[in-house]
């Protein structure tokens, strides 16, 4: 039985993707990896589910798109995009000269590297923002790096805001179901097709099928296929939706032009 209200989220609490999550309703359940989080959603446990799938500094997170790719047919309902504002958490009472050793998710580390190498602090990665700032509880020496939502559950504070390296750090998450969404007149497509390794502008091509259509391409990105060194699939987002008369037609001409073709959804524009 579907529980239409609830909705899983990559966890634990306190994630950025939890925040994210928030933004649809207030029954969260958290999943331990992006695959818990979709199959729920697959077995019906659930009727959502959240996942990060892109972020403006550090790029695509490849184990949502292979899991959408190769392990799931779930539809890309809607998309959630916001900014990462990274900050130093601490102990109470604890100061920057106190502090030995920062924790983080790998991408957190990886977005404040300036600030971490200019206060001579010890990175160590940790499986999630949330779970860095658990495990410093009570240790003035150590701190994290996440959001507040991870400093207010763990009754922790934020020493430094923002300390991201640049400020246009955003993070895109998809919400997904076992529904497609209907049109609203301003949706965009997500599909992933193969090209014929051995037809000479193949990629070319297919790409001209959007332009010859005046459809504006909004992302494009590949990722090895498993089945071999030079094989690719590739991930495009465009305007338009599915039931679009025109969308049809192009991805009936796709189709014609590819061995391999999943659409992920149509869903509003963000």
């Amino acid at each position: 039985m579907i529980n239409i209200t609830s909705i899983s989220f990559l966890g634990p609490k306190g994630t950025f993707t939890h925040e994210a999550a928030n933004i649809l309703g207030d029954d969260l359940i958290p999943y331990c990896t992006i695959p818990a989080v979709m199959e729920s959603v697959a077995n019906n446990e659930t009727e959502f589910g959240v996942v990060p799938i892109e972020n403006s500094i550090e790029g695509p997170v490849g184990i949502t798109l292979d899991s959408l790719a190769h392990k799931f047919d779930l539809k890309i309902y809607k998309e959630i995009i916001i900014p990462i504002n990274q900050n130093l958490i601490v102990n109470p009472g604890c100061k920057l000269e106190d502090i030995e050793d920062v924790y983080s998710h790998s991408q957190a580390i990886a977005q404040c590297q300036e600030f971490i190498n200019r206060n001579r602090i010890q990175p160590h990665y940790a499986v999630s923002t949330a779970n860095a700032a658990k495990n410093i509880v009570g240790d003035k020496s150590k701190a994290a790096i996440g959001n507040r939502k991870a400093a207010e559950l763990y009754g922790l504070e934020i020493l430094e805001a923002n300390i991201q390296d640049t400020d246009n750090n955003e993070t895109r998450f998809v919400v997904v179901s076992n529904e497609a969404h209907e049109p609203t007149g301003k949706d965009k497509t997500s599909i992933i097709f193969s090209i014929y390794e051995d037809r000479p502008g193949g990629l070319y091509n297919i790409l001209g099928i959007f332009q010859k259509n005046n459809i504006n391409l909004t992302k494009i990105e590949s990722r090895p296929s498993k089945k071999g060194l030079g094989k690719y699939l590739f991930f495009v987002d465009f305007n338009g939706h599915i039931n679009d008369e025109i969308i049809k037609n192009i991805l009936n001409e796709i189709e014609e032009n590819t061995y391999f073709l999943k659409v992920l959804g149509s869903f509003p524009e963000f």
